[in-house]
């Protein structure tokens, strides 16, 4: 028996005439998971969507073969390509929540392919769902049959992702970056849960990833792709152990590395005592109590003058609502000190001068600049908010720290979608740096960005703090980013602080059992941290 599911022979893929995909020959064999690797623009998600003709619109071009069980997918008609997709052929999207119809329940999603390519009646269908939920690894299904997207975590929605592909037991199973934008413990048990489905059913595992240590932990084969090219495959432990192509070694010593910011100043810039934000619930019915979500519970840190604190934890352990509470962006009750400055006594009106020396550097560059605004505008929006120089004045300084984070100071008259997910994190942080503050907040500053990109950031970060002596208040969930970045750090779990202290003692010899178990599920699988264990 032929162990090839899919043969791809002389791939291109053309959008407007622009060939994005060159000539690729690629074989899926039947129970393996191949990984298709490469930083963003290399092709991947282009190849892996041509095999089910995903690609939109009508200037898309394919050529070549893709032959299914002898089917030839590229000229396959409409009638064949649905009876495949989500049938025999499945694929897991790399953000669920814009995947996921908001206005369907769960169960309303899930049943829909069971009763369009299984022709299952309604009850059967829902008893089916349970099943996929519990395959899954869905705490209490039957309460989350009438839950719609927003209401479930990032996982969550991960898997209910999962149960929708793995509905009709799929002989493919294509997954599109299924762990990047989730927590590392999440992130594990996600990777647990593929490896262990593919196990079970048989199917073979398309992974499409840019993160090598997910692939090293579940692939059997690796194809290394640039340019729209593959420049190398090979079986997974020999392309880690001897990788033949540059490009390959690039990406594997890609990791984010180095030491902090060496700090003499002992000053404190930062001071927070007992910092609570609770949202409140609303009251049960003949009930007096007030129940409260504790975001934020009573937590205390100083961060001194030059230093990066980093502060990690999964998805609504309080990690952004406290970094927000800070910097007085929500309400929150007690003291936050701003060097001689007691930002909990000042009103919006006082507090609004020395906005310029805290600044801000999100998690999506692309949704936090404005589409319509150039990046001289963008970049110079804080100056004229603050009516600081001439319109000669703005324009040099936008030059000047264009210029400081990397990029050509001509592009200042170009739009954010015209630039690369690195490049618009580097013009937030110019954003930020014009106003020559003294703290900026990182907000998951490289989570969505791929890791030859995230150590070129974190050198910029590195490199501009020991020039300018800044101080940054780190908050991410990569293990690996906060150990090259912080001097210091504090862990929080369902608002409170679990363990706290110099970073790298933290990293050595973590005390705290979740502190241990974020590391455990990180890449920063060392020696001493099993010791630790």
């Amino acid at each position: 028996m032929n162990d090839t599911l899919i043969e791809i022979r002389d791939l291109r893929v053309s959008f407007a005439g622009q060939e994005v995909v060159h000539g690729l020959n690629l074989d899926i064999r039947r129970g393996e998971c191949l990984a298709l690797v490469g930083e963003s623009g290399s092709g991947k998600s282009v190849t892996a969507h041509s095999i089910l003709r995903l690609l939109p619109g009508k200037s898309v071009q394919t050529q070549g073969s893709i032959c299914y069980d002898g089917t030839d997918l590229v000229s396959a008609s409409p009638a064949q390509l649905r009876s495949l997709r989500g049938n025999r052929i499945a694929m897991i999207f790399q953000e669920p929540m814009t995947s996921l119809n908001p206005l369907h329940t769960v169960q309303k999603q899930i049943s829909e392919v069971l009763i369009t390519h299984k022709g299952l009646k309604n009850r059967a269908a829902r008893t089916r769902t349970l099943e996929l939920l519990e395959l899954v690894g869905i705490r209490d299904p039957q309460k989350r049959l009438n839950a719609y997207p927003h209401q479930l975590s990032g996982g969550q929605r991960q898997r209910v992702m999962i149960a929708m592909a793995l509905a009709n037991e799929p002989e493919l199973l294509i997954a599109d970056e299924p762990t990047t934008a989730l927590d590392v413990t999440v992130q594990q048990k996600i990777l647990e849960l593929l490896i262990d489905l593919q196990q079970r059913l048989g199917m073979s595992l398309l992974l499409i990833s840019h993160d090598l240590n997910l692939v090293r932990r579940i692939a059997q084969r690796v194809c290394v792709m640039r340019g729209g090219e593959i420049v190398e495959q090979a079986d997974c432990e020999t392309l880690f152990r001897s990788p033949r192509h540059p490009y390959s070694r690039m990406l594997i010593e890609a990791e984010p590395s180095g030491r902090p910011v060496p700090v003499k100043d002992r000053h404190p810039l930062l001071q927070v005592s007992n910092l609570k934000v609770w949202f409140p619930l609303p009251k049960p019915l003949f009930s007096r109590e007030r129940h409260y979500v504790k975001a934020v519970d009573g937590v205390s840190f100083e961060l001194m003058k030059g230093r990066t604190l980093g502060i990690v934890g999964e998805s609504g352990s309080g990690k952004s609502t406290l970094g927000q509470a800070v910097l007085r962006l929500i309400e929150s009750e007690g003291d936050i000190r701003f060097g001689n400055k007691q930002l909990s006594l000042l009103s919006q009106d006082l507090l609004r001068p020395l906005r310029r020396q805290m600044q801000v550097v999100f998690q999506d560059p692309f949704g936090s600049l404005s589409p319509r605004m150039s990046v001289q505008q963008i970049i110079s929006e804080g100056l004229l908010a603050h009516d600081i120089g001439t319109v000669q004045e703005r324009e040099a300084a936008v030059i000047r720290v264009l210029e400081e984070v990397g990029l050509d100071p001509q592009s200042r008259h170009r739009y954010p979608h015209e630039f690369s997910g690195g490049q618009r994190q580097r013009i937030s942080i110019a954003r930020a740096l014009i106003m020559e503050p003294a703290l900026i907040l990182l907000d998951e500053p490289t989570s969505a960005l791929d890791r030859t990109v995230q150590k070129q950031v974190v050198d910029l970060l590195r490199d501009l703090q020991a020039r300018h002596g800044l101080t940054y208040l780190f908050i991410s969930h990569d293990l690996a980013v906060v150990n090259a970045l912080a001097h210091d750090m504090i862990v929080i779990k369902d608002g409170k602080v679990v363990e706290q202290g110099n970073a790298q003692t933290i990293f050595d010899n973590p005390q705290h059992a979740y502190t241990r178990e974020l590391l455990q599920a990180s890449s920063l699988k060392t020696q001493r941290l099993a010791e630790a264990v």
